[in-house]
């Protein structure tokens, strides 16, 4: 079951969230939704969950629109809200059975598939204890079980590893592109490994807007044309080694990797390089260069330069 999104934008007083957003998340796709905080993520995924309302365009899932049916999106849509809003008091099994009731599965099903969701999302040892002695990892475990009961053929997914250790970050991934061979799911995540570890396909919205759509390769790839290089400078005085870094005429920006020493990253300009004149200021300034290498990209460099605005 595919998620249309058309035209979508939103606005809160004077502050345009989402503005104009199209993409499609098809059968059987992970795709990774990215942003800074406030660029819509959140606003995005919570219309087509059907939590809000768009000011102007529309969305659609399957063949539903949340405007004419947006009961029956609900049946089909699992959402994990960034929030996690649970009921602290019950205890987790007691809840999960509350929530599979609401989403109308028959009663002679509920248990066995709370024992299923228990399994899935490692609760064994917590199925009996209230949620408010949990901790945050659990109760996002318990969040993504109460997503996952009523067996939904989409899944939005906002920050669905918060709090997780390493440990239970992998499970999960895990336990996402299993599902996701079945089902539709759209998720975001601050995490950028994750997100490459995790999806098919990526998105960047920034601003309200869309910045970038494709594989982590593609995105990656489109920026190759951008040197990236490491440098360490022994001796020299930081603070004018990157001011006299920064001045130089192919250098795009300049980040200081090293609070202990002197070592950059400093990214040139589209289809320049700036390796020869670092070296030409290090023998000016009669500083030694010790280190001068160029970097791959990474998504991380590419979500920092789509978003840096």
């Amino acid at each position: 079951m595919d998620i249309l999104v058309e035209n979508v934008s939103k606005s809160f007083g004077t502050q345009k969230a989402v503005d104009d957003v199209s993409f499609r998340v098809r059968t059987g796709e992970i795709v990774g939704f990215l942003g800074p905080n406030g660029a819509g993520k959140t606003t995005t995924m919570r219309a087509i969950a059907c939590f809000l309302e768009p000011n102007r365009g529309d969305i659609k899932v399957g063949d539903f629109s949340i405007y004419e049916n947006p009961e029956e999106i609900k049946k089909v849509i699992g959402y994990l809200p960034e929030s996690n809003p649970l009921y602290q008091e019950m205890p987790v099994i007691d809840y999960l059975r509350f929530i599979a009731e609401l989403h109308g599965i028959v009663k002679d099903r509920i248990p066995a598939r709370i024992l299923e969701m228990v399994e899935v999302c490692g609760l064994e040892g917590q199925k009996h204890k209230k949620i408010r002695e949990l901790s945050k990892g659990y109760k996002q475990r318990v969040g993504l079980a109460q997503s996952l009961i009523h067996d939904p053929q989409v899944l939005i997914l906002d920050e669905p590893t918060a709090g997780l250790d390493p440990n239970q970050i992998i499970e999960i991934r895990e336990l996402i592109r299993k599902i996701g061979r079945e089902k539709t799911v759209l998720l975001s995540s601050h995490i950028l490994a994750e997100v490459e570890a995790t999806c098919d396909r990526i998105l960047i919205i920034n601003n309200g807007k869309i910045v970038a759509d494709g594989t982590s390769k593609d995105l990656r790839n489109k920026a190759q044309n951008k040197e990236i290089i490491r440098i360490t400078i022994e001796e020299g005085e930081k603070n004018a080694i990157y001011k006299a870094l920064q001045s130089i005429d192919t250098a795009e920006m300049v980040d200081i990797l090293s609070q202990s020493g002197n070592t950059f990253e400093m990214h040139s300009k589209p289809g320049t390089s700036s390796r020869r004149s670092v070296f030409e200021l290090c023998v000016k300034k009669g500083w030694i260069l010790t280190e001068l290498t160029p970097t791959e990209t990474k998504l991380e460099d590419v979500f920092r330069e789509l978003t840096m605005n």
